[in-house]
């Protein structure tokens, strides 16, 4: 019998687009595949506001972005949302990551791009994942691309 990931999705502003049960029901196979032997990840869906403070915190950068990851290994454990009210859990196992997700960014990016929000968090989800995994696409030559583009066919169809 296979181990459960302990999925912390956390949703502080109750966006509709971000609701566990749905998001839950499609990551934890993704994660099963992507990472197998992970016991806990966290994915928190953020205001711009939040994102923004997020981004100038970790990365210098005074902007709002989509999607930012923070993968444990980076640290050892990762507690990076740790000041954004994220449980420390897991404390023994291997915990894959933290993700920050803006809804608003992934709000205009789906009506940008033609698609609905629940996709585009998908996407977004899909991406931080890989960047937990220690995928890095700005340096990889287009390894992080092609695998998000195979895993995008299998886990969103034509996304």
């Amino acid at each position: 019998m296979s181990r459960r990931c302990d999925l912390q999705l956390q949703n502080p502003c109750g966006y509709p687009e971000a609701g566990a049960r749905r998001l839950r029901s499609w990551l934890s196979p993704l994660l099963d595949e992507v990472a197998p032997g992970t016991d806990s990840f966290t994915a928190r869906f953020v205001s711009d506001r939040e994102m923004r403070r997020l981004n100038a915190g970790f990365r210098r950068r005074d902007e709002v972005t989509d999607v930012l990851s923070f993968p444990a290994a980076a640290a050892g454990r990762s507690d990076l949302l740790a000041g954004a009210g994220r449980a420390r859990f897991a404390q023994e196992g291997r915990h894959l990551g933290d993700v920050a997700i803006s809804v608003p960014a992934a709000r205009r990016q789906a009506r940008r791009l033609g698609h609905s929000v629940d996709v585009e968090l998908r996407i977004l989800l899909l991406h931080g994942v890989l960047h937990c995994l220690g995928h890095d696409h700005e340096t990889d030559g287009g390894v992080m691309d092609r695998l998000e583009r195979r895993l995008r066919q299998r886990y969103l169809g034509d996304a």
